[in-house]
Formats: C-alpha cells, sequence, structure tokens
C-alpha cells in the first residue's frame, strides 16, 4: 500500500474522545479512532483511580470501562471492573499472619449481577474457625450491601473504601485486623440479561416437569 493511500485511509478516520460514565463525572478517558460510530462500540479503556482523581496514591486501582454509546465525536462508557494492582496485593501480606479471600456473586437493587472479591488481612496468624466466621462476615456484608444498593451505588461504595471498612469494623471483633480491601468487582451481567436467564430456566423447568 502506498504512502498516499496510507494516509488518505488516516484522514478518514474519526477521532472520538472516551468518557467514563456520569458516576466518574465523565472524565476523559483518552480518544479512540474509527472509519465508523459502530466500530467503537464494546472497546474497552483501562485507567486508574489516581489518573481519575489527579491523586497519585491511588494508582494502584485500576478501573475498565466499556464503550456502550457513541455520539458525533464522544463516546461514553460503563463500569466493567475494579481491580487491585498485584503489586499493591503483595504488599499488603505479612509472613506469619493470614490472608483471607472470599467470592461472592449478588444481585444489586437494580438487578446487576456483580462478583466482589474483598480480602482481609490479620495481624497475626489466625485459626481456622476465625478466619471462616471473617469470611462468612465479609459475604454477608457484601450481600448486604448489594441488596440495598443500585449497582451506581455499589460501586460507589467499593471504589471509595465505604464497603471495605464496614467489613474491616465487624470481621475486626472476631480477630485483629490490619487491613480488609476489595481486591476486584466485576459487572457480570445487566438486568435485562439476568432477566432472560431467569426466563429461560423456568423455561427448562417447566419442560422438565412435563416430561
Amino acid at each position: 500500500m502506498s504512502e498516499r493511500s496510507v494516509s488518505k485511509k488516516s484522514q478518514q478516520k474519526r477521532w472520538y474522545t472516551v468518557h467514563a460514565p456520569e458516576q466518574f463525572d465523565r472524565a476523559e478517558l483518552g480518544t479512540t479512532p474509527a472509519d465508523e460510530p459502530n466500530q467503537v462500540l464494546g472497546r474497552t479503556i483501562e485507567t486508574t483511580l489516581g489518573e481519575l482523581t489527579n491523586n497519585a496514591s491511588e494508582n494502584n486501582t485500576k478501573l475498565t470501562f466499556k464503550i456502550n454509546d457513541v455520539g458525533s465525536d464522544a463516546a461514553y462508557t460503563e463500569f466493567v471492573k475494579h481491580e487491585l494492582t498485584r503489586d499493591y496485593l503483595r504488599s499488603l501480606v505479612r509472613r506469619g499472619a493470614s490472608k483471607v479471600e472470599a467470592y461472592i456473586t449478588v444481585l444489586t437493587a437494580d438487578d446487576h449481577r456483580v462478583q466482589i472479591q474483598p480480602v482481609a488481612f490479620t495481624t497475626k496468624k489466625a485459626d481456622h474457625s476465625q478466619e471462616k466466621a471473617i469470611r462468612r462476615t465479609m459475604i454477608d456484608l457484601v450481600r448486604e450491601a448489594a441488596r440495598d444498593r443500585t449497582f451506581d451505588d455499589l460501586i460507589d461504595s467499593v471504589v471509595e473504601g465505604r464497603l471495605s471498612s464496614a467489613i474491616y469494623g465487624e470481621a475486626k471483633t472476631i480477630y485483629p485486623l490490619r487491613r480488609v480491601e476489595i481486591q476486584k468487582a466485576t459487572l457480570e451481567a445487566h438486568p435485562e440479561e439476568v432477566a432472560e436467564e431467569e426466563e429461560t430456566s423456568v423455561d427448562v423447568e417447566e419442560e422438565d416437569v412435563e416430561v
């Protein structure tokens, strides 16, 4: 391909400014090129919380957004994932202490399915029953938080540290804790996808009954 044809092709592309969701104040995430608007849909953008807040101390939190709407020269995103960096998580591990994890899939008050992964770090080595009780507390509080909150509110509580603080406050009565974090929060399904899965499940159950 000649330089002229390459240049012409690049000139035909339009650049779209990508924005974070409204709950992140529509902050600019960068730009992305495309020949057609529909080519932009579905693209993912990864950034850090520090870049959004201009606070370097929050660069240990990665955020992933997916483009779900396109305007004339702008692309808008939805939240997909919150995740702490591996280096940060490794820095929290201490020899002779316990690391207690949980993996909880919940439905929010507005029917988004989300997986939340909290992790607690104790000051010293806890025994099995204490670790089990801490994990049970994490699971109960995450489920309670999801039941009482919309998807946006739940993600806000994760990103702002309110959910991890609530877990810390309850779980520290079981065994002394040094830190509690939400190491990952992932959107697994939208309300319409959840509803479709439920309908399919009901249909299968009805067929089984007829047989």
